[in-house]
């Protein structure tokens, strides 16, 4: 098993690194990859020192696996040119998404619609995943009919510059710094992630709409979304309104959700236990709680639903799309 990690040197390249290691992935070999300014530099991983090199010798090394965190302009010129030499693409970009011809993957949803010739596969938006793995076994029992999302995001969604600058304007420096937002993002918060389109939501938001309609394989699920972000490092938070068309039981929601393979039910309102980014940092659950009916409406549930984005929203979902492949021999 020959692994390359492409964007090694980035936030989730790194949290890529340390899930590998966590999970004890299975390779012989393993190319620390990036851009060429980073071509050269030194990456020490589990004792070892590996110096990055560029894309052009790492197709020329055919990786069986190629984990991507480079951006989608990068994937598109090179995760075909990987794919074209045999190589198995995961990645972690918007790139190949919405793609018809490429597979959308959580694997506690649907891995099983991988197959051995699936030489690019995508890896949804970080806010997605989460919301799906708790909404998943939901649909599966009570069928979604309407879902409205608002999102509360993690500075850590826009990368290393990003932290950066919320850290710098919390400690009064934010003269010269560059700026990744166009506002201050200490002590603010910002209804906009990505850029706006036409309609006049964010790219961010029609990612969610689109993509969860993929992931669940039902186009007649209606979604609407705002995403926020907010000067907080270590996790999405997300307040989620969903409507089935058959009536549920609380207590079963509650049975269904803490049974899910992944979810971590926290739902004590007298204990003043509901899931917060700050216990969710570092871990690879999707954190669930403040169940309750919306009083407002029939068959309608209200969640809030955490998770760490740079893990189960990047990292550990790349891994275990790589972990699902070789166990089931789909690499060669």
């Amino acid at each position: 098993m020959k692994l390359a990690v492409v964007g090694a040197t980035g936030l989730v390249g790194n949290e890529v690194l340390k899930v590998v290691k966590e999970r004890n992935f299975q390779y012989d070999e393993l190319m620390m990859v990036a851009s060429p300014r980073s071509v050269g530099k030194t990456i020490t991983f589990k004792g070892q020192d590996y110096t990055v090199i560029g894309m052009e010798e790492a197709i020329s090394k055919q990786p069986d696996l190629a984990i991507f965190s480079a951006g989608g302009s990068t994937s598109l010129e090179w995760a075909p040119k990987f794919a074209e030499a045999g190589t198995i693409v995961i990645d972690n970009s918007s790139a190949w998404r919405m793609s018809p011809h490429h597979k959308l993957i959580v694997p506690e949803i649907n891995a099983t619609q991988l197959r051995i010739d699936d030489r690019i596969i995508a890896n949804p938006n970080c806010s997605t995943i989460q919301m799906v793995v708790a909404l998943a076994p939901l649909h599966k029992k009570y069928k979604i009919k309407r879902i409205v999302v608002s999102t509360y995001q993690s500075v850590t969604g826009t990368g290393k510059a990003a932290v950066d600058q919320l850290m710098n304007e919390r400690a009064g420096n934010s003269n010269g710094v560059d700026k990744v937002y166009p506002y201050q993002i200490d002590l603010n918060v910002l209804p906009h992630i990505d850029v706006f389109q036409d309609n006049g939501y964010t790219k961010e938001e029609m990612k969610m709409v689109n993509e969860t309609k993929k992931i669940l394989n039902d186009d007649s699920i209606s979604l609407t979304a705002t995403t926020v972000r907010i000067p907080v490092i270590g996790g999405h938070s997300e307040s989620v309104n969903v409507e089935f068309e058959q009536e549920f039981d609380l207590a079963e929601v509650r049975a269904l959700l803490a049974e899910t393979n992944g979810v971590v039910v926290e739902d004590d309102v007298e204990q003043l236990k509901y899931p917060m980014p700050i216990n969710a940092h570092n871990r690879d659950e999707v954190f669930v709680g403040r169940l309750r009916r919306d009083e407002s409406q029939p068959k309608t549930l209200n969640m809030w639903i955490v998770a760490d984005n740079l893990r189960k929203g990047a990292a550990t979902n790349t891994v275990q799309i790589a972990e699902y492949l070789a166990e089931h021999n789909l690499v060669y």
